[in-house]
């Protein structure tokens, strides 16, 4: 059977997928992968992986529907030429123009998954905010509505787009975490010395980074020797915090910034894991902190709330409130035992439940293909 992928990025189609393109490869089908930014060296990954990278040029973000829709064009006929029997799209703009696409080129089956829902939905205090949210809630409609099924990670999400009549009825299934391999990684003990707290991800207003800036600044002033670390770049994204903000914390001393780089060595050096988003599909940073053993603070909020059993592996605060998120840092300086303890049910947790091979079970047996 030949099988379509199609994404937004060629690190996220390494980093997340490649087990399950590995998966498909050995149960016997023919992969090809389509994302828009290959270079020379992801291009060879993905063929070491047992597939087939192709481009298109759908942008990742922005609002350009010319642009949009000839693009979407342009992959109908790459799609045509390729004539997969399955077509699998994820992230926003793929789903809604690659389901789209592969609609137009008869692909005979067509899925998507959701793996959050976005700038747009996060965001509604505006008026030009909940214009933009109608538009892309439009788009979705539209889209889904050519999908054989859509797959979510949360129940919240799922729940969301069946009360806007965005999926219909009946076509749409919750397939939880995409996992993380155990085998890469493992546990390792947390550092003590100095307490570290580590956020991951991108450098967006929406992932919580100014809560996790302004209560580092709070428990400084009472622990001065607690290291705070943000790991990921600055982006496209609208909510994207600006370079000159970031440096400006790190000359005064707040926090370290690495920037984008292999995480794995970061979270081995830090003692607590912390993602105060506001809203998350099923958010993979912190799978790979708690397989490492970390504790974690987050919000309580769709896709956060599923990764931590408050007073277990870690804690649950509200979302956009540096104080109560200050104060679950303090937690760990006044009970350091904690950071050990909830590392380890992390990992019990992460054992149970992330696995990839178990994930990778729940999204193919979606698509009919387990």
């Amino acid at each position: 059977m030949k099988v379509a992928l199609v994404g937004n990025q060629a690190f996220g189609l390494l980093n997340f997928r490649a087990a399950l393109i590995q998966r498909l490869v050995r149960d016997g089908h023919e992969v090809t992968a389509l994302v828009p930014d290959y270079t020379a060296s992801s291009r060879a990954a993905v063929v070491a992986l047992g597939a087939t990278p192709m481009d298109h040029s759908i942008s990742r973000n922005g609002v350009n529907p010319l642009r949009d829709f000839r693009a979407t064009w342009q992959l109908r006929q790459t799609l045509r030429r390729i004539a997969p029997d399955v077509v699998l799209s994820y992230t926003v703009k793929p789903v809604v123009f690659g389901t789209l696409a592969a609609w137009l080129a008869g692909a005979k089956r067509r899925f998507a998954l959701i793996e959050g829902l976005g700038h747009a939905f996060i965001h509604s205090e505006t008026l030009k905010q909940r214009l933009l949210q109608g538009f892309v809630s439009s788009l979705y409609r539209v889209a889904l509505g050519r999908a054989d099924r859509t797959l979510f990670l949360n129940r919240d999400d799922e729940t969301e787009f069946t009360r806007r009549s965005i999926v219909p009825p009946g076509r749409s299934v919750v397939v939880g975490t995409i996992g993380v391999d155990l085998r890469q990684w493992r546990a390792a003990p947390p550092v003590s010395d100095p307490v570290t707290f580590l956020f991951i991800g991108r450098l967006l207003f929406e992932k919580g980074v100014a809560e996790f800036v302004e209560a580092a600044r709070q428990v400084r002033r009472d622990f001065p020797a607690t290291r705070f670390v943000l790991v990921g770049d600055v982006d496209t994204n609208p909510s994207s915090i600006d370079r000159e903000t970031v440096l400006d914390w790190v000359a005064s001393g707040l926090l370290d910034w690495p920037g984008h780089t292999d995480v794995r060595p970061w979270i081995a050096r830090s003692s607590v894991f912390v993602l105060p988003s506001y809203r998350e599909g099923f958010p993979r940073a912190t799978q790979e902190a708690m397989a490492m053993g970390r504790a974690v603070i987050t919000t309580d909020v769709p896709g956060c709330r599923e990764t931590v059993i408050e007073d277990n592996n870690g804690f649950l605060v509200p979302p956009r409130d540096a104080v109560a998120l200050a104060t679950a840092m303090r937690h760990f300086l006044e009970r350091p035992e904690l950071i050990d303890m909830m590392g380890r049910k992390s990992r019990e947790v992460a054992e149970k439940r992330f696995d990839i091979e178990r994930a990778n079970d729940r999204i193919l047996a979606a698509m009919g293909m387990a």
